[in-house]
């Protein structure tokens, strides 16, 4: 099995055409057929609980592909982590991918387990590509194809993992010690974004010195909200002691803006959408006009029926997924056009959270957990695919 990593010399030759592809994760394949998850905004009512108790819009199904404690691949195998949260789809070289999923647990007891498939969807493997870290909640994927995925504590870091489960697993400091929740990659502006779990967290971004997808060295930013005409536009003061020897990273520029429990973090078309879950708000930061906007926000909201907003995910044509920590448990969609739907919900996990929820380089498969399953417990994730009826 071949490692799909590539070196930054290759990277960088791939051009904005090529790169664009990458960053989509085979997107190209999703326009040669009708991706199920295209046109959320005409998608019908959640029907009655299925088998896996799960509310799904007409013509769609659902499968269970691994549960904490078990081996998602026969025997013996790699057992499928407890606390399963943040997620994200990798494509493989030959036709299939693999689905990477943090384990939220504490102790050093954390991690990233993975689940790859074949070109036809059939489960093939599962193993680890991080151990021995600790709550590991949500992260993001990169264009060159590895999984940053963020510690959860206050003396937290982000380590770049190899999906494949080839190279070992690389801690990136430069990206700051704090309470880590998610990041996004900007390719254009040659940086990331980042979100703190802390209710006075920072939005951040942080600069590669040496271009990415270099993460060793660069500038690791704050943000301050400032208001200009009736708008709000983002500043940004840089953080001098990015490792927090002397000072919490969050504290260290005076000036910059609290948010109120950053959770989910992804970019789309310039524009980086993400969530602060103290005051249910899911934010809109545009890379081009520095301009900050509240897309949603449950207080005020006419269609009031996203709470608990968590991990976020987006389709190619826009629409933001947004997984719900408590709430409904439902994963919601926020349309192009501004519409608030359900797109499905997990009935009887009172006690749980939907995380990781992540597409296949088709758009044809949507990949989420329950982390504590309908036992309330660590040990109870269970972790669903949803298709369309006919794929």
């Amino acid at each position: 099995m071949k490692s799909n990593r590539i070196n930054r010399r290759t990277f960088l030759q791939m051009g904005a055409a090529g790169t664009a592809c990458f960053l989509s994760g085979g997107i190209v394949r999703a326009q040669q057929q009708r991706a199920a998850f295209e046109q959320l905004k005409n998608i019908g009512p959640l029907q009655p609980p299925n088998a896996n108790g799960l509310m799904l819009p007409p013509g769609f199904r659902s499968r269970v592909v691994a549960r904490s404690g078990e081996a998602p691949v026969g025997l013996p195998g790699y057992t499928w982590h407890p606390a399963p949260d943040g997620g994200a789809c990798f494509a493989t070289q030959d036709g299939g991918w693999v689905y990477v999923s943090n384990s939220e647990m504490r102790s050093n007891a954390g991690g990233v387990g993975a689940l790859r498939f074949d070109s036809n969807g059939e489960k093939v493997d599962a193993y680890s590509i991080l151990e021995n870290t600790s709550i590991n909640c949500a992260g993001g994927p990169t264009p060159w194809s590895t999984w940053l995925s963020c510690e959860e504590f206050g003396q937290g870091q982000v380590y770049e993992c190899d999906p494949m489960g080839i190279d070992a697993a690389i801690v990136r400091p430069a990206l700051g010690t704090f309470r880590h929740e998610a990041v996004a990659v900007d390719l254009v502006n040659n940086c990331l974004y980042l979100t703190e779990d802390e209710p006075d967290g920072r939005f951040y971004r942080f600069v590669s010195q040496q271009g990415l997808p270099d993460l060793t060295f660069g500038r690791l930013e704050a943000a301050t909200v400032i208001e200009q005409e009736g708008k709000s536009y983002v500043v940004w003061h840089e953080i001098r002691d990015p490792l927090a020897k002397q000072q919490a990273t969050r504290y260290q520029a005076q000036d910059s803006t609290p948010f109120k429990g950053g959770e989910g973090i992804a970019l789309h078309e310039n524009k980086v959408f993400f969530t602060t879950k103290h005051d249910n708000r899911v934010w809109c930061y545009d890379t081009v006009t520095q301009q900050l906007e509240i897309l949603y926000d449950f207080a005020t909201s006419d269609t009031p029926i996203l709470s608990g907003v968590d991990n976020v995910v987006i389709t190619p044509t826009g629409d933001v997924l947004v997984a719900e920590d408590g709430g409904d448990l439902q994963i919601v969609t926020i349309t192009s056009d501004n519409q608030i739907l359900p797109l499905l919900q997990i009935v009887g996990h009172d006690r749980s959270e939907i995380c990781g929820p992540a597409f296949d380089p088709s758009y044809q498969r949507l990949y989420f957990s329950s982390q504590r399953g309908s036992l309330g417990s660590a040990h109870g994730g269970i972790t669903y695919e949803v298709t369309a009826a006919n794929v």
